[in-house]
């Protein structure tokens, strides 16, 4: 990662330049790194040591790609799984780098090298950067409890200190990727990433879906839809595409188009025959064949369906977005407790 942040200060990157011919290797390599991402399961990136020159540079211009795509599954598979490989990385690296990129990361931690009882810790770190990366780990291994704790400092042996700055890495790359630069890039290199979605298209949706739980959870949804729905169960008009953004949502998210259609029954104008057609028009069993997604963010602010952002709004600009993420927290909730 320092490395690569030196490498586009060398090469003096300009990402509305990023089709100019003398970087195809380098894009081409960069495009590579997500198309693994997406691949691999678990998601994993490849290294390439003798390339370095493209192998560098690469990094960052994945990036900038993967940011392009817009996709929420698409940025967390390549933030994973480019901090799954740094961490195969750093376990067998020399303990100086593992300091070095953990210093990046403001860690408090120190090099060690001592024995306690039958175990040999390479590393001490201040708890406070420890609860941070290993909360959402679930083994007993990862509980405070449970770790050797000496002044404030829990003690790691390096594939542990490794595993801690995966957790690190993965959220310091999914930040990077909340940039909205897709208005930046020429439009070769916005074909490639549209292509990529393109093929990748039925894995993308098969997994979005996934992500989703089984049962559709009232508590995620996002202030519109919250609004929507509110309206529409109590028989309040809801504007043309107010339902479209309701019943749209719905249906991404698992909900039965029968039960979408019970929604507005109770509204003044509901007739079964036509709401039918057009709920199962949207979910895409009838003309086209195409399932719907809800509009922006943005396009909803314009019409007048935004009650008012919440903070987590503010992370996202799709309301499919939104309740992915508050059904993860509320599932990491649940675990924790």
């Amino acid at each position: 990662m320092l490395d690569a942040a030196e490498e586009v200060r060398r090469l003096d990157l300009d990402i509305g330049n990023l089709e100019n011919p003398a970087l195809k290797a380098i894009l081409d390599r960069a495009e590579n790194r997500i198309e693994e991402a997406l691949r691999n399961s678990p998601p994993e990136v490849s290294y390439r040591p003798r390339e370095e020159d493209v192998e560098i540079p690469s990094f960052p211009v994945a990036v900038i790609l993967a940011a392009a795509s817009g996709n929420d599954y698409i940025k967390r598979r390549y933030a994973l799984a480019e901090a799954i490989r740094a961490y195969k990385l750093l376990r067998d690296e020399d303990e100086k780098k593992v300091l070095e990129i953990a210093k990046v990361f403001n860690w408090n931690i120190q090099n060690v090298k001592k024995t306690i009882g039958h175990r040999r810790y390479d590393f001490a770190l201040s708890f406070t950067d420890f609860l941070r990366n290993a909360k959402l780990f679930h083994e007993m291994e990862w509980k405070l409890v449970n770790r050797m704790l000496v002044k404030g400092k829990v003690y790691l042996r390096q594939r542990e200190a490794a595993r801690l700055l995966q957790e690190e890495i993965r959220r310091h790359i999914e930040e990077r990727l909340r940039s909205d630069v897709r208005s930046m890039l020429p439009e070769p290199v916005l074909r490639r990433i549209d292509d990529l979605k393109r093929k990748y298209a039925s894995r993308i949706a098969k997994a979005q879906f996934q992500d989703f739980p089984r049962q559709v959870v009232n508590e995620a949804f996002p202030p519109c839809i919250r609004m929507l729905y509110d309206a529409a169960k109590s028989g309040q008009h809801v504007s043309h595409l107010g339902r479209f953004t309701l019943t749209s949502f719905l249906i991404n998210i698992g909900m039965k188009p029968e039960k979408v259609v019970d929604l507005f029954r109770s509204s003044s104008d509901f007739n079964v025959r036509i709401a039918r057609y057009q709920v199962e028009h949207i979910a895409g069993q009838r003309g086209s064949r195409t399932r719907y997604k809800p509009p922006r963010c943005e396009t909803l602010k314009t019409h007048g369906l935004c009650p008012g952002p919440d903070d987590l709004c503010k992370t996202i600009r799709r309301p499919l977005s939104y309740y992915g993420k508050k059904t993860r927290t509320l599932k990491k909730e649940v675990s924790a407790n």
